[in-house]
């Protein structure tokens, strides 16, 4: 997946490519994950990258990610175990909400959404989030008239940047928060869905088109495919065409598993990485498709700093998730860099979850 997403320090306005931004929140588990499994494993090196002040912050370029961070609290949370360090985040986020999703006059939709489920996720309340009301803000980020109604969209001097993930967290949000704008942003997410079950990821450029629908053309995309489908199982009851478009997007998901397990995503992310595979094994998981989703995961395990550490350049990074094989030998040699962590984080965050398959999961 290559969402592009603003990031704002200092007062400047910086796009960074977010190969994680996407990260699922969907059902917590149902029993503690041993710590000593390789998600255990993973949880731990995931709550080792917060900060004392709860956020991740990217050394390389000397920014709190408040992006990655909700990414993390919700990789934690549905894991299960770490509650302090999700507690310690969920604080910290809700201490810069305008941080993260306004910039002077600018008003973002999709960050805004994905507060909205860390909100609900962590048992904080969504209407008085950091003295917010996360769901009035979010439904007035819901576009209201034909062509474009219940799509969300951002109000920006820079451009618009919503997107179908966007979208996804927005209608897990609102419908789960029982709000009015929930069934038309839904409506307009089925829309996105094209014809072999994939979602595509941006919406239409033209606004006022009539047909906002998938066209021909459109790429197909596996994170935003298995996104939706790990997202939005939890909401589908009483959604009848919800329930069809999902169980569309998994049988596309299995047809375009490779033999190894992996998957890659769209555009310059189609090789395949942790962060595909970690989406897609997940959404198996959700829907209960076993074979499947330990497929993934045992792809992924591949990718998995584990072992004796000591005295090697990985020393004290136990967990750690590769984004793919390249980027495993190269910290073999140099460790995770400084230039490299925000990568391996964001793998981190999305691919963790996936390995509960191995121990879920029966052979």
């Amino acid at each position: 997946m290559s969402q592009l997403q603003p990031s704002r320090r200092a007062g400047t306005a910086i796009v960074v490519t977010a190969l994680a931004a996407s990260l699922v929140a969907g059902g917590a588990p149902a029993q503690a994950v041993p710590a000593s499994s390789p998600a255990g494993q993973g949880s731990t090196w995931l709550a080792h990258q917060l900060n004392k002040n709860g956020l991740i912050h990217n050394g390389q370029f000397n920014f709190d990610d408040y992006g990655l961070t909700a990414d993390t609290v919700l990789g934690l949370k549905a894991i299960g175990g770490q509650r302090t360090a999700v507690t310690r985040a969920r604080k910290a986020l809700a201490a810069h909400v305008d941080d993260y999703t306004t910039f002077q006059t600018d008003r973002y939709a999709g960050p805004t959404a994905k507060l909205l489920v860390v909100a609900q996720q962590t048992g904080a309340t969504a209407r008085h989030f950091g003295g917010v009301n996360l769901v009035k803000r979010l439904t007035a980020r819901v576009a209201t008239n034909a062509p474009i109604k219940g799509r969300i969209q951002d109000k920006s001097a820079s451009g618009d940047f919503a997107n179908s993930i966007g979208q996804i967290f927005a209608v897990r949000g609102l419908l789960k928060a029982g709000a009015p704008a929930g069934n038309p942003a839904l409506g307009f997410l089925l829309k996105q869905q094209c014809g072999r079950g994939f979602f595509r990821l941006d919406f239409n450029s033209d606004t006022t088109a009539t047909d906002q629908s998938c066209g021909k053309g459109d790429p197909a995309d596996a994170d935003v495919t298995a996104l939706a489908v790990v997202e939005l199982t939890a909401v589908a009851k009483g959604h009848p065409g919800l329930k069809r478009a999902l169980g569309d997007a998994v049988r596309w998901l299995k047809r375009n598993q490779n033999a190894n397990g992996s998957f890659g995503g769209s555009g310059p992310t189609s090789a395949a990485n942790a962060n595909s595979t970690g989406l897609a094994g997940w959404a198996f998981l959700t829907v209960r498709t076993c074979s499947r989703a330990r497929q993934a995961a045992a792809w992924l395990s591949k990718l998995q700093v584990r072992g004796d550490l000591s005295a090697t350049p990985l020393a004290g990074e136990r967990g750690a998730i590769a984004y793919d094989r390249a980027a495993l030998r190269a910290a073999k040699t140099d460790g995770i860099t400084k230039a490299t962590r925000d990568q391996w984080r964001r793998a981190g965050a999305q691919a963790a979850p996936a390995l509960l398959a191995l121990t879920r999961c029966r052979a």
